[in-house]
C-alpha cells in the first residue's frame, strides 16, 4: 500500500502539476487564446499618456497603479487599455485611457479626481510624478480602428503576467494632410501586419476643447499614431524594425510631416490590457 501511495506520488511529480481549473492545457506557459478582441466604436476618446517618474520610482508607481486604479476607471465607464514602462527612458510610464465621448471624459474623470480612490492615494502617486502633461488627445481615425480592448489579465492562468511588446509609431504631421497620409502610410503598416506584427490601433489627434483642464493636453498640433503588438524581442528586430526604419525615411520624404517619426517602444506592465496574445 505504501508502495502504491508513494508510486503515485512520484506520478504526480513527473507529470506536473494538474492546470488551474478553467485554464488552458497542457502548456503552463499558455495564455489565453485572441479571443473578445475588438476595435470598438465604444471608446471615441483616447488619452496617450507618457510620465516622468521620479528617478528610481517607477516599480512602485506601476505597483500602486495597478492595484488602485484598473477597476475604479472601469466602474466609472472609461478604461485604463494598457499600461507600459518606456525603453530607453527609465523612468517613463505610459499608458491609455479610453472614453467614450468627451461629454463622458468630462463626467468620468470628475467622478474619479474628486471621488474617494484617487483622494485617498493622490498623495503617494503625485509624490513619484515628476510630469503629467505629455499627453495626446485622440480619436480612432475610422472606426473600426480604435485601440483594441482585450481581455484583463487573467490572475489564475496568466500568472507571468502580460506578454508581448507594445510599438507606438507616432507621425507628426501638417494640418490638413489626415487622409492623404493614411494613404500613404497604408502600405507600411500593412507590411508590419504582414511580418506578423497586431495592429492595436490608428489614432489622430481629436481637435475638441480640452472638458477637463485639470489634465492639461498637448496642443502643439495634428499626429497620427499607429499601435502594434510584437510577439517577442527577436519578432521586434528581425520583423518590425527594418520595416519601420524604411517606412520613417520614405515618410519624412513625402513632404506631409514636420518633424522626424517617433518610436516608442513599450513593455506591458503586469496588468496592462494590451499585451500579446496566444492565437
Amino acid at each position: 500500500m505504501y508502495r502504491f501511495i508513494a508510486g503515485v506520488f512520484l506520478l504526480s511529480a513527473m507529470l506536473g502539476a494538474p492546470p488551474a481549473l478553467g485554464c488552458p492545457a497542457p502548456s503552463t506557459n499558455q495564455r489565453p487564446a485572441m479571443q473578445n478582441i475588438s476595435h470598438p466604436g465604444d471608446f471615441q476618446v483616447i488619452e496617450f499618456r507618457r510620465y516622468q517618474i521620479k528617478s528610481g520610482g517607477r516599480s512602485r508607481f506601476v505597483a500602486y497603479f495597478e492595484s488602485f486604479f484598473p477597476e475604479a476607471f472601469q466602474q466609472l465607464g472609461a478604461l485604463a487599455l494598457g499600461q507600459f514602462s518606456e525603453r530607453g527612458n527609465q523612468d517613463g510610464f505610459t499608458w491609455l485611457r479610453g472614453f467614450m465621448s468627451m461629454d463622458e471624459r468630462a463626467i468620468v474623470n470628475s467622478a474619479f479626481y474628486y471621488g474617494p480612490v484617487w483622494k485617498e492615494h493622490r498623495t503617494r502617486l503625485n509624490d513619484l510624478i515628476v510630469d503629467s502633461d505629455n499627453v495626446l488627445l485622440l480619436r480612432p481615425l475610422r472606426r473600426d480602428s480604435g485601440v483594441s480592448v482585450l481581455p484583463a489579465v487573467d490572475p489564475v492562468c496568466e500568472t507571468g503576467g502580460a506578454q508581448g511588446v507594445v510599438v507606438a509609431q507616432i507621425f507628426a504631421l501638417k494640418a490638413g494632410d489626415v487622409e492623404l497620409f493614411a494613404r500613404q502610410a497604408a502600405s507600411a503598416f500593412d507590411a508590419y501586419q504582414a511580418a506578423g506584427m497586431r495592429q492595436a490601433g490608428l489614432l489622430v489627434t481629436l481637435d475638441a476643447k480640452n472638458n477637463f483642464p485639470q489634465l492639461p493636453v498637448r496642443t502643439d498640433g495634428l499626429y497620427l499614431v499607429w499601435l502594434g503588438i510584437a510577439r517577442d524581442d527577436r519578432q521586434l528586430e528581425t520583423d518590425f524594425y527594418p520595416l519601420a526604419d524604411r517606412a520613417a525615411r520614405q515618410l519624412a520624404g513625402d513632404g506631409l510631416l514636420r518633424s522626424a517619426p517617433e518610436l516608442v517602444i513599450l513593455d506591458p506592465a503586469r496588468r496592462s490590457r494590451l499585451r500579446w496574445l496566444a492565437e
